[in-house]
Order: structure tokens, then C-alpha cells, then sequence
């Protein structure tokens, strides 16, 4: 594969990568939590409309009125002077995000329900309650089904508002990033957004219908001559969506009559348009943090003029300080220094102010977002496989730094939303990282034949540093700690005479595998093979229980393959068999060339290596086929061991404890368990010269298994004690007792 490939390749890879992420949820989720939020924080504040404000409802006018900090409590009579107020100033249209649900003081309602009604502009929220009801289909109840019920105001003031619409807002702590314009859930009910937007551009609704008549003239007997007759604003508005959803093309026609229209009205007159025509869910495109939007407490608001003349004015909870929030939404910008979550009441003046803008967020449309993600994995691949390394680290910097400007300067100056936590955190990295990746995997082809042909005869690691000019033969030797597993066959002399070479030679290939293949699968390697016997090291600069435990490992995984082995050969009818002996120890050991003149074999030297090969051989003596010193077993665990006795091996000045590897601990069947523990209380017994107990002990294990080796050997060794006779020294090997 030439250059061009490669680099054509990673590039398809990279663009694959981007597309199959951002259309799983993962990728949705990442785009609006990473990307969109570094949108607005690096975007910043930007200046709200002047035509929105809110009133708020606060402790500061609390203390003032001398009110509970609890305005649901607040006499009635509060708001209607506020209504009168705003109305004597000239508020085109006055949003309550209150709930009036209960009835108070009867002539506080009569006096809020007759200033509403004077008024004529006052919009209030619905409360959105969901209720869960189980599906009863006669025999069976299917799963519950979620409701969503509106509840209005109390009918005092339902019949006194302008309208009565919704405001759903998600449970804290969602993050809030959209808002309902029209409601699914709730009948596609207006929302209080788009329902103050309406009753706001009102002044210029005969044009609107003039619009629409236009664009379709059947639309005449649909729509109302004046807005605010019967049926009212809300069924006017949901009658003006029902005709844009039913034709989609009406958004062009009218924006396109408003373009070369004079009106005074054609800012509310594509609002409306682009609202009607819009998503139902659209993105707040947030001003800043909380207090933004310009802000009025209620105590000013009631008692001074404060400029209210054509303004949408939306009156709700919002607080000064995060301890005495009640009404808080996480938003991006909740992490600000005075630690405040923006209330409902200004998402829902935020929400109200981008319809009035045509400003809400815009993703791009899902073609475009893949095809952004295609365009840019393709660069970024390609750059990084086709040019050198600084050269690649700089076009990737270049393209990513690129991309992020003209994405941050689309969503600054057109609230147009671009990926960008795909591209720059997922695409842009993996492309590098693949590239000098696939680099060093071409490097390193340079000397893979080097390692094929000279790996089966030394370590890897060594013929690395021999490839590179790091390693000089008589001088390479490195102390480490080590585990050192040595095996020998049994009866391989015997099998050797009676077989040819040819024969025998693939006989022990076939063994070698069957003793390589655990080792190389728990990390270790392969020392030295001499005839029938292998030397295994597992190393480390320092001590770690994971060698330990993968040299135990490697041990049980001997033994398994070499018992396959041998049924292999008995099934091409070869009667021989080659049972093998296994024994680890560990402590520091130097790996190493040794030789000299011009023949050098790499090997390990120690005490260590003597000591595994002693412990080997004391498997024959003990009838056992896997033997540890404790050295290796210490503060390991997950095996099934027994402790064979304290030895002093030939050859050896100090004792070494011994002990038999049994198997994995989950393995241990419940015969296994009852001879450890018999033999473990023989032992004891034995240690403590109490020969006749002993005996008893070691015999009581050969009852559980006639075969068991090591309790044969104790029970001879004690008759021997018992009896006072010389013959306790067995080949070399001395079994220490108190």
C-alpha cells in the first residue's frame, strides 16, 4: 500500500469514525453537553432585546411589603395593582408564571380577575401535571400509560385572561437547553412563549391574516377578522399552526412577501412566520447568566414607572442570591461566580425573546451535520498519514483551529451550531493518534524479519536492543526480580532409546509446544530447553504478586496441556508418555549473555534457577507434579496449596519450605479440601516430633486417597523416626522437623 492509500484510508477511517458516533445518542448527547456548551461560554454574554423584562418576585420585595419570602402567599390584591400599573404605563402583553389554581381571599380574586379583564393582555400558565394509569384490557393489564393533563387557573381567572397556556419545563437537575413552543403531550397546545409572542405582535395581525389570505385565499374563512373573538388568542394560535404544518411551503411565500414589504410590523411579522413554521422544540439561545435579562423587583415595579411601554413583561420567581432560590433550571451558564441557576420565569423570557429575534439556536440539518463530519475526518486523516510528523502535527492544529473559528464565529453571529465535539475531541485526535500509530508500525517492519528469524533463538527484547545498536553480546545483563519454573519429563530417557531421531525429534516438538504455549500465554519466557527439561522466567524490576500469579498460572496450564499430550499420543498407539515434573522459585537473578569468543547464549544466572531445578526434583521423592517455594507463593492467593514441610535440598545451606501447587482455588473439589486439611494436621504433628500422631494423620489421608504421595512419604519417613533408624536422608533431601 503506497502513501496515497494510506493516507486515503485513515481519512475514510476517520470520517467512518465521526459518522457512526454522532448518530447514536452517545454522540447527540456529546455534541449538546461538550460542544454547544463551549459554544456559549467562549461566545459569552450578548445583549437581550429591549422589548422583554421581568418583574420579579423576590426577598427584597418581601422585606419591603413586610411578606413572607413565600409569594404563593401573597395577597392577590399585589398583582392586580401591578396589572393596573403595567397596563396605566402601556405593557403590551403581562405573562404570570404563577400558578392560580386555589382561590384566596374572595374579593382579592374578584379585584386580580377585574384587573385582567380591564387589561386584556394578561397571559398565565397552566400547570402540566403527569399522571401514570394502568391499561386495563379486560383480562390482563397492559403497562402503565403517562398522561399529561393541563389544569388551568381558577375559571375566575381562566375567563379573565387573555389566555391560559402551558410552560413545561424539565425537573432539575436536567440541564435545560430547549423549549416547547407547541406541546405534543399536551393536545399541541401552545406554549407560554410562543402564546406572548402572538399576543405581543397583535398590532399587527391584520396584516398577518392579509398574508395569509394572500398565499391561499381559502384561508379567509379559517381565520378570525379580529383575533380576540370567540374562540379566543389560544384557538387562533393553534388554527395558524394547523395551516403551516399542512403546508409547509407558506414560510417561503410569506417571507418572501415580507421582504419587499414597507411595513413598520416586519420584524413581528416574520417572527410570527418563523415560529408558525418552525420546530415545536427549539434551543435557547441563552443571553448569559441569570439577571441577563433586564430585571424590575416587584416592590419597584409597583410603585414607580419604570418604562414599561411596549414591552412583553413576564412576572415570576427570581432571586438575587443561590441560597434563596426556588425556582432554579441548570443551564450552561449555572457555574457562573455567584452560583445561580436561571429561574422559569427568565428561560421563559429568554424563550420569547429569540422567537421575537428569530435568534434560537439552529443546528445544522442532519445531511449537512454528516457531511461536516465526513469533509473534516477526510482532511484530518489524510493530513495526518500523508505529511511527516511536524509537518502533520501542524496541519492538524492548523485544520482544528480552523474549524473551531468558523464554527464559533457562525454560532456568535448567526446562532448557527456547528459539530464541533465530534470533529475536535473524538476525530481529530483518533486521526493522529491512528497516524503516528500506523508510522511506528512501519518503522518497526524494518525489523521484523531481524526478530522472526533470530526470536526463536533469544528474546525478543534482547534482538530489539541488538536491532537498534543497544546491546553488545558479553555486555548485555540486566538484575531483576524473577520467578524461575523448571520442568523435566519423565522416562524420557528410556522413550529416547527406543525411538529414531526423526521420530523422537518431532515427538519433543510436539512436547515443547504442549510446555511453551502456557508460558507464552502468561507472559513468560522461555531461558533455556535442554533435552526434556525447560527453564521459564517471568521478570520484573521490581516484586509484584502479578508475576507470582502468572507463573502459578503457567504451571496448572503445564500441566493440563501435557496430560493432552500425552492422551495424544496414546491415541496414535504409542505407549510411552512424557508425565512432567514442575518447580518454581523466585528471588533476583541476572539475565544475561554468557560465553565468550564468538559463541554467547542468553540465559539467567542466579540461585534461583539451582533452587527450581533442586524443588523440581523433589516432585520424584514426594510423588507430587508441581512444587513452590513459598517465596513464590507469599500474598498471593486464588490456588489451592498445601504445605509439604521445611527441606534442606541438596547442594542448599538453609532450608526452604515447600509447597504443593494443587490447583485453582474454585476448582478444589471437596476430597481435595479434606486432604490438605488432614495432611496440614499430620504435618503439624510431624513437626512437632509426635510420631504415632503423625502417622495416624498421614495414614487417614492415604484413606482419602490411596495415591497421595506425599502422605506415602511422611508415613515412611515417620516409621523410620519412630523406630530410630538412619534412613531419613533420601537422596540428598532432608525433611526439617522441630
Amino acid at each position: 500500500m503506497n502513501r496515497l492509500s494510506k493516507a486515503l484510508t485513515l481519512g475514510l477511517l476517520t470520517s467512518l469514525l465521526g459518522l457512526l458516533i454522532s448518530v447514536t445518542p452517545f454522540g447527540a448527547l456529546l455534541e449538546e453537553n461538550l460542544g454547544l456548551d463551549r459554544l456559549f461560554t467562549l461566545r459569552g454574554e450578548r445583549t437581550t432585546p429591549p422589548e422583554v423584562v421581568l418583574v420579579t418576585l423576590d426577598k427584597e420585595s418581601s422585606d419591603i411589603f413586610g411578606l413572607p419570602n413565600q409569594p404563593a402567599k401573597w395577597p392577590r390584591s399585589y398583582h392586580a395593582r401591578l396589572i393596573d400599573n403595567l397596563t396605566q404605563q402601556g405593557a403590551r402583553v403581562i405573562a404570570f408564571d404563577l400558578l392560580f389554581e386555589e382561590p384566596r381571599n374572595a374579593a382579592d380574586d374578584q379585584r386580580l380577575a377585574q384587573s385582567m379583564r380591564k387589561a386584556r393582555n394578561v397571559v398565565l400558565v397552566e400547570a402540566l401535571k403527569r399522571e401514570t394509569m394502568p391499561q386495563d384490557t379486560g383480562s390482563t393489564i397492559t403497562p402503565a400509560m403517562t398522561l399529561e393533563r393541563l389544569v388551568p387557573p381558577l375559571p375566575l381567572f381562566s375567563a379573565s385572561a387573555l389566555a391560559t397556556v402551558p410552560f413545561p419545563l424539565p425537573k432539575v437537575p436536567v440541564k435545560v437547553s430547549r423549549f416547547w413552543t407547541f406541546k405534543p403531550g399536551a393536545s399541541d397546545a401552545p406554549t407560554l412563549p410562543a402564546t406572548v409572542l402572538q399576543a405581543y405582535a397583535l398590532p399587527a395581525y391584520n396584516e398577518f391574516r392579509a398574508l395569509l389570505i394572500q398565499a391561499n385565499p381559502a384561508y379567509a374563512a379559517r381565520l378570525p377578522a379580529t383575533p380576540l373573538q370567540d374562540p379566543g388568542l389560544q384557538h387562533l394560535i393553534e388554527s395558524v399552526r394547523g395551516l403551516f404544518n399542512q403546508e409547509p411551503a407558506l414560510q417561503k411565500i410569506m417571507l418572501d412577501k415580507i421582504a419587499i414589504s414597507s411595513s413598520p410590523n416586519r420584524h413581528l411579522l416574520r417572527a410570527l412566520v418563523n415560529m408558525y413554521a418552525g420546530t415545536n422544540h427549539p434551543y435557547l439561545n441563552l443571553y448569559g447568566p441569570p439577571h441577563t435579562v433586564t430585571a424590575i423587583p416587584y416592590h419597584q415595579a409597583l410603585s414607580s414607572s419604570q418604562g414599561f411601554k411596549d414591552k412583553a413583561v413576564f412576572v415570576g420567581f427570581s432571586e438575587q442570591r443561590q441560597p434563596e432560590q426556588k425556582d432554579g433550571f441548570y443551564t450552561v451558564f449555572s457555574q457562573d461566580d455567584s452560583g445561580l441557576d436561571i429561574s422559569g420565569v427568565e428561560i421563559a423570557a429568554t424563550a420569547f425573546a429569540n422567537l421575537l429575534e428569530n435568534s434560537t439556536v439552529r443546528p445544522v440539518s442532519p445531511a449537512a451535520h454528516l457531511a461536516l463530519i465526513l469533509l473534516y475526518g477526510l482532511l484530518m486523516g489524510m493530513a495526518c498519514r500523508w505529511l511527516p510528523v511536524a509537518f502533520a502535527l501542524l496541519a492538524s492544529a492548523t485544520l482544528v483551529g480552523s474549524y473551531f473559528a468558523f464554527a464559533l464565529y457562525e454560532f456568535s453571529t448567526a446562532a448557527v451550531w456547528l459539530p464541533i465535539a465530534v470533529p475536535l475531541l473524538i476525530q481529530a485526535p483518533a486521526a493522529l493518534f491512528t497516524a503516528l500509530l500506523w508510522r511506528y508500525i512501519d518503522a518497526i517492519k524494518e525489523r521484523r524479519r531481524l526478530r522472526e528469524n533470530f526470536g526463536y533463538y533469544v528474546p525478543t527484547n534482547i534482538v530489539d536492543k541488538m536491532s537498534t545498536g543497544n546491546a553488545t553480546p558479553g555486555t548485555t545483563g540486566e538484575l531483576v526480580h524473577g520467578v524461575c519454573l523448571c520442568t523435566d519429563a519423565e522416562k524420557y530417557t528410556s522413550l529416547s532409546e527406543t525411538l529414531p531421531p526423526d521420530q523422537l525429534r518431532t515427538l519433543m516438538n510436539a512436547y515443547s509446544h504442549a510446555l511453551f504455549t502456557p508460558v507464552r500465554q502468561h507472559g513468560g519466557m522461555i531461558s533455556d530447553v535442554v533435552g526434556d527439561c525447560m527453564l521459564a522466567l517471568w521478570t520484573s524490576p521490581s516484586p509484584t504478586t502479578r508475576l507470582h500469579q502468572q507463573a502459578c498460572h503457567a504451571a496448572l496450564d503445564i500441566e493440563i496441556s501435557v496430560a493432552q499430550f500425552n492422551k495424544n499420543i496414546n491415541k496414535n498407539s504409542t505407549t510411552a508418555t512424557l508425565p512432567t515434573r514442575i518447580g518454581m522459585h523466585s528471588g533476583n537473578v541476572m539475565l544475561g549473555n554468557v560465553g565468550a569468543v564468538d559463541h554467547f547464549e542468553y540465559r539467567a544466572v542466579g540461585d534461583i534457577v539451582n533452587t527450581a531445578t533442586r524443588i523440581q526434583a523433589l516432585n520424584k521423592q514426594l510423588g507430587t507434579k508441581i512444587l513452590a517455594s513459598h517465596d513464590v507463593l507469599m500474598d498471593i492467593n486464588g490456588f489451592l496449596t498445601r504445605e509439604m514441610g521445611t527441606f534442606a535440598l541438596a547442594g542448599k545451606t538453609q532450608p526452604i519450605t515447600v509447597y504443593e501447587l494443587m490447583c485453582h482455588e474454585h476448582h478444589a473439589t471437596v476430597s481435595q479440601l479434606q486432604i490438605r486439611q488432614r495432611f496440614a494436621e499430620a504435618l503439624a504433628a510431624f513437626k512437632d516430633q509426635k510420631w504415632t500422631e503423625a502417622m495416624q494423620g498421614f495414614a487417614a489421608t492415604l484413606q482419602l486417597d490411596a495415591n497421595d504421595g506425599p502422605a506415602q512419604f511422611y508415613l515412611n519417613l515417620c516409621d523410620s523416626k519412630k523406630n530410630r533408624r538412619r534412613s531419613d536422608k533420601l537422596h540428598g533431601i532432608i525433611p526439617v522437623s522441630r
